[in-house]
């Protein structure tokens, strides 16, 4: 039989499709793998399908998925690229996940579906959240953190560098035994590490930070000590900033972090507000990342900040700053019609829809 895989969008390989095709190839079927916008088309030469899956992980995808639907009615469309509000937060809009087709006990992954140039290795180590973000789709997909999973088994074994990837969203969130022992592997078997979710920096304890500091930490493409967490909300300076010393004081420097924070979430939030959270990491060497909810075409009220701010958008703040562009010129400057260099630099990120 024949079987369509589409990664619609991400960067990273996509786990759930590497284990449906490993799953399919067990049983002897022939896989075919699609991705981004060619992806969502059906070629004139593709084959009768007896199975067809996508998946998406961000909002402003969704045009991308109906173009998928149109083209292959019935597909299957897994990710996070459809929420709502739930009682306690988002929630995945149509929750079809891997674990409802194939079952929970499958942990078995096929990366020849990866990039060519994809060396590292991927995958979790717990599941679920502490916290219940309202902006936050985690909590409602996966439930309360636990632990699932060791770097040993993580890793693709001789022949592959010791890189990986966590896609924990609470590492330290699982049982303080667990996360020790998944430590002691990444620290006696000389791994790289990058923790891609983010650490909670707001329930950091010393125990945690001594931990991080004892390991090869490193950025996505496994070149600089970077460790990535998240300030989302203006109200939380000061333990944000109590998780910063934590770390500091352990031996990791503010310079290593690149902090994810939310924007165009809170109700309240002005441009006086945004920019004061933005200055205040800078300050301290921190790497900001804006990371929109909703519309990039949106503005703030100014909140008694610079009048030239009027009619700034959300996106242009974005580019602005991930460009780097903010270390040379005052956002009131910025003008990205004027920047060459960043004509058809895509976004790493996308806003929730």
């Amino acid at each position: 039989m024949h079987v369509r895989l589409t990664q619609l969008d991400g960067k990273l390989p996509n786990l759930a499709l590497m284990k449906l095709a490993a799953w399919h190839r067990s049983r002897g079927d022939d896989i075919h793998f699609f991705t981004g916008d060619r992806g969502a088309e059906r070629g004139l030469d593709e084959p009768t399908y007896s199975h067809v899956y996508g998946s998406a992980i961000f909002g402003f995808s969704a045009p991308l998925v109906e173009k998928f639907r149109t083209q292959f009615p019935g597909a299957i469309v897994g990710g996070t690229w459809s929420i709502k509000e739930g009682e306690d937060g988002l929630v995945v809009d149509d929750g079809i996940t891997v674990e409802d087709v194939i079952g929970s006990d499958y942990e078995h992954y096929d990366y020849s579906v990866a990039p060519a140039d994809f060396a590292a290795s991927l995958g979790f180590t717990q599941r679920g959240c502490r916290l219940k973000c309202k902006f936050c789709v985690v909590p409602g997909k996966e439930g309360k953190p636990r632990s699932t999973g060791t770097i040993d088994r993580i890793w693709r074994g001789p022949g592959y560098p010791k890189h990986i990837h966590l896609l924990d969203n609470d590492f330290f969130g699982q049982p303080r035994p667990d996360w020790e022992a998944r430590i002691a592997e990444l620290r006696d078997g000389s791994f790289k590490v990058c923790f891609n979710q983010g650490l909670n920096v707001r329930a950091l304890t010393r125990q945690a930070a001594a931990a991080l500091a004892s390991v090869q930490y490193r950025d996505g493409k496994f070149r600089e000590r970077r460790l990535y967490t998240a300030w989302d909300n203006i109200g939380d300076e000061w333990v944000f900033f109590r998780g910063v010393d934590i770390l500091e004081a352990a031996g990791v420097p503010a310079k290593h972090l690149m902090a994810y924070m939310l924007v165009g979430f809170d109700p309240a939030e002005t441009w006086e507000r945004l920019l004061y959270r933005f200055n205040a990491m800078v300050a301290r060497g921190i790497q900001p990342y804006p990371m929109i909810y909703g519309d990039k075409r949106r503005t703030l009220p100014l909140g008694g900040t610079n009048q030239r701010l009027e009619g700034k958008r959300l996106g242009e703040f974005q580019r602005w700053v991930v460009t780097g562009l903010y270390r040379a010129v005052e956002f009131a400057d910025y003008d990205r019609t004027l920047n060459r260099s960043n004509r058809g630099e895509p976004d790493l990120f996308g806003g929730v829809a």
